[in-house]
């Protein structure tokens, strides 16, 4: 039996097993529409199942570069574990929600970062379901750029997906299905005409395409980013060339202005732990802030402030070290929730001030899981004045270009201390999971001599950033 006969009698066989309904509904997208495909029920009728399973086999999976098959769940993971018996390519379970208990994953099986996954879906109207597929893949550092389905009900779901770069391939259309279903008897006429009328005139809502920040110059996402100091930060990256944050965590002031004055050109941020420094004084931060505005660097307090509202802005505003007069940005937990960048905000009072909120951290065996750091990057939006990005490992944590990735436990060879800080190279950091600004501390700080290791450190991680954005990553 040839293709297009396989296709018939799989359209006929899914009518006559009520797959098929005609009469008033609404889809997952909200879309009242004359005609529903319920393919739940296919998991009853084996020969169904192993035909479908044939037909998408034979279209896609048997020719597919991909490392895995995803079923999108429900209705999908029978037949994706069909596929991956029948194509012997291993298969990951994507959750409907993670649990809360245990890894707390939501792609489930085993996978390395950077491999290929195909999706498996049964019907598309808007896309959705699949993009939300993809989100939870790339999280995981999985690409997914394609997806083979049963029906596309050409509402919009294709157009959504290719304007997200994912690729679909179907069985049938929505047309198709039913010039099968009228060619037979199965239906009327009058039935057919209505389906392609409601075609014409009724499309899922296209979903926001996403730019992808990676690739995008300082200077672009300078002009996309909302938070003033954001936009400060891109515009010194892009004018000195350098993407590198030095973190200056020595408990000397004198030292810190000494080593700052060596290589305050090369940066375009300093991080500093204030209350780590045991000679503090108020003529420390006035030199600190004529080497920032001399050398053209940002100021970066990483007090990562975790406290109740009422306690952080006094922290911000007031005792010994009144971090809000002199730190361009600070950083923050959203452990608390949102009143802690409810506090800060209303610190602000017109100042140009930023935020980086952790969401991920560097050290090994840290608490912070996937859920927590979906939960940072919602709670986030409601201050986009505020927010000048995140502290974070993963490219995937977050889409908007106009705020920055900043990452931490870099250095030019991959290592781990004794406290289970763990060290990145710069092309994983940049190239890999997207950093914007990397975090260099011992790495220069230590060194026999800073000037000539902040160098290195610079023009690495600038070329690393220059490949990036070329598009010109293997």
């Amino acid at each position: 039996m040839d293709y297009n006969n396989k296709l018939e009698k799989l359209a006929l066989q899914l009518f006559s097993v009520d797959a098929v309904k005609f009469g008033d509904f609404i889809t997952k997208s909200g879309i009242n529409t004359p005609v529903y495909f319920d393919l739940r029920v296919i998991v009853s009728y084996p020969d169904i199942m192993v035909l479908i399973t044939t037909l998408l086999y034979d279209i896609v999976v048997k020719d597919a570069k991909c490392d895995h098959l995803c079923g999108v769940p429900y209705t999908a993971l029978p037949i994706a574990t069909l596929l991956s018996i029948q194509a012997k390519i291993p298969m990951l379970m994507r959750r409907k929600e993670a649990k809360g208990y245990g890894t707390k994953k939501m792609i489930e099986g085993h996978y390395k970062p950077g491999q290929k996954c195909l999706i498996i879906e049964d019907v598309v109207t808007s896309g959705s379901s699949i993009l939300e597929t993809v989100k939870d893949l790339h999280k995981e550092g999985l690409i997914a750029t394609e997806a083979v389905i049963i029906l596309d009900r050409e509402q919009g779901g294709r157009q959504n997906l290719e304007a997200n770069k994912v690729h679909m391939k179907s069985l049938f259309t929505m047309t198709k299905f039913i010039e099968i279903l009228l060619g037979h008897g199965k239906i009327t006429n009058d039935t057919a005409v209505k389906v392609q009328d409601y075609l014409k005139g009724t499309q899922a809502p296209p979903t926001e395409s996403t730019v992808n920040r990676i690739l995008l110059p300082y200077e672009k996402r300078a002009e996309l980013a909302t938070s003033q100091i954001a936009k400060r930060l891109f515009t010194i990256m892009a004018t000195k060339k350098s993407n590198l944050c030095l973190s200056v965590d020595l408990t000397s002031s004198t030292k810190i202005l000494d080593l700052l004055e060596k290589v305050g050109e090369h940066v375009c941020l300093v991080k500093t732990h204030i209350d780590i420094i045991e000679d503090f004084t108020d003529v420390f931060l006035r030199q600190l802030k004529q080497l920032a505005d001399r050398f053209n660097f940002l100021i970066l307090e990483d007090r990562k402030f975790a406290d109740i509202g009422n306690t952080v802005s006094l922290q911000y505003l007031k005792g010994l070290y009144k971090i809000s007069e002199w730190a361009d940005c600070v950083t923050a937990h959203s452990l608390p929730g949102e009143g802690i960048l409810k506090a800060l905000n209303g610190c602000v009072n017109g100042v140009n001030r930023g935020v980086f909120l952790l969401a991920e951290m560097s050290c090994e065996g840290n608490l912070i899981s996937p859920d927590y750091t979906e939960a940072s990057v919602k709670m986030a939006e409601k201050y986009p004045d505020l927010i000048t990005g995140f502290v974070c490992q993963k490219k995937e944590t977050f889409s908007d270009p106009g705020l920055i990735q900043l990452t931490p436990g870099v250095q030019l060879e991959s290592t781990k201390d004794d406290m289970g800080q763990v060290y990145n190279t710069p092309e994983k950091v940049v190239l890999d999971n997207g950093a914007d600004v990397i975090v260099v501390g011992r790495g220069i700080v230590t060194a026999k001599s800073p000037e000539a290791q902040v160098v290195i450190y610079k023009d690495t991680l600038w070329k690393c950033y220059l490949k990036r954005v070329s598009g010109k990553i293997e």
